[in-house]
């Protein structure tokens, strides 16, 4: 089985020498390729992938769903991996994936830990361990065989946020959910920027909104005007 890694990004100068080096520091036999595709970033982004490894391809179209359904059709590998710009797999990934898939997975993902001893933070990053929607989050990376990718018809456009929510919602009806008992670890820099609580009814609101069937751009729009991004 090969793994096509799949990282959406827009500028992420910071972490994406270090993401990309953690990821090739897992076994390269099962890795089919590391894609890194770039929403128009104005920083050295796309110089620092392509120099740490990566295939960097330059999306169409903004939008993370559009960014990780245009990777995917330049992907070869039997299992998609998702990764966020910000954040760093354990080192047994590959075999944690493959031992999941091994045993039935077709999509499921990690659970989170941030670079943060903030005792709440620590608190979100236990409840990640169960398979509730609301403990779910893109930033724990998400695995998926390509199978049941294109059989679901991949992201959906429409969700220029909680692409990976609805992606979940509409898989887990058919194949379940896998939450493999082993963090990655992702950066707490929204926390830090505008503090837990405030970071906490954000999410709270727009969860909701998406339970609630409202239209992803008024939750873009509302989600942007909550918090700081520096």
């Amino acid at each position: 089985m090969k793994i096509s890694i799949i990282i959406p990004v827009l500028n992420e100068e910071t972490y994406i020498e270090s993401v990309v080096q953690r990821l090739l520091a897992g076994d390269n036999n099962s890795i089919a390729e590391i894609i890194v595709v770039d929403g128009g970033s104005s920083d050295s982004t796309v110089k620092l992938a392509e120099e740490a490894g990566a295939t960097v391809l330059i999306s169409p179209e903004k939008g993370r769903a559009q960014q990780m359904n245009y990777g995917v059709q330049h992907s070869t590998g039997d299992l998609l991996y998702f990764v966020h710009g910000d954040t760093l797999p354990p080192l047994s990934y590959v075999e944690d994936l493959q031992k999941a898939v091994a045993e039935g997975a077709q999509i499921g993902s990690f659970r989170l830990s941030l670079d943060s001893k903030h005792l709440l933070l620590q608190i979100n990053s236990f409840m990640t361990r169960f398979k509730f929607m609301w403990c779910r989050g893109g930033d724990q990376t998400l695995f998926i065989t390509r199978k049941a990718f294109e059989e679901l018809g991949g992201y959906s456009i429409e969700y220029c946020i909680m692409e990976e929510y609805d992606l979940i919602l509409r898989a887990r009806k058919k194949y379940g959910f896998k939450v493999i008992p082993k963090c990655v670890l992702a950066s707490a820099r929204k926390y830090n920027l505008n503090g837990y609580f405030r970071v906490q009814f954000a999410n709270f609101i727009v969860f909701n909104m998406f339970r609630f069937g409202i239209s992803p751009k008024i939750m873009l729009r509302t989600y942007r005007r909550l918090l700081n991004w520096g």
